[in-house]
């Protein structure tokens, strides 16, 4: 195993349903994340979810949109998620019931591979 390295981790907590310009939020940040040549970036699709601007979010029947909360996780180091976050700011700031940016120091332990 390799020597950890010190990075940052980016947490973002969307809805299904945010979008900008007519793409869902989650996708244009993940597709961001190629472009800037991110270490590397992983979206989860949760069950069910609350924030303090939304009512409880979980898939329906009734629905004809599923809604629920999606998380855009991103490991990099933290001069470069810095950077990302913000480029990315104004995607964030126009969503219309706000969303959850969190960071937290992680050490990573780079196993096989190479990074290109």
């Amino acid at each position: 195993m390799n020597t950890p390295e010190e990075n940052l981790m980016l947490r973002i907590y969307v809805s299904s349903t945010d979008a900008v310009r007519h793409v869902p939020v989650h996708e244009a940040v993940a597709y961001a994340t190629r472009r800037y040549g991110m270490a590397g970036c992983t979206v989860y699709k949760g069950l069910m979810g609350a924030g303090r601007h939304t009512r409880l979010m979980s898939p329906t029947f009734w629905e004809i949109v599923e809604k629920v909360p999606v998380i855009i996780e991103i490991v990099d180091t933290s001069e470069r998620i810095e950077t990302f976050l913000g480029k990315i700011s104004c995607w964030l700031d126009r969503l219309p019931h706000g969303c959850l940016v969190c960071t937290q120091p992680v050490r990573v332990y780079p196993v096989g591979g190479t990074r290109s």
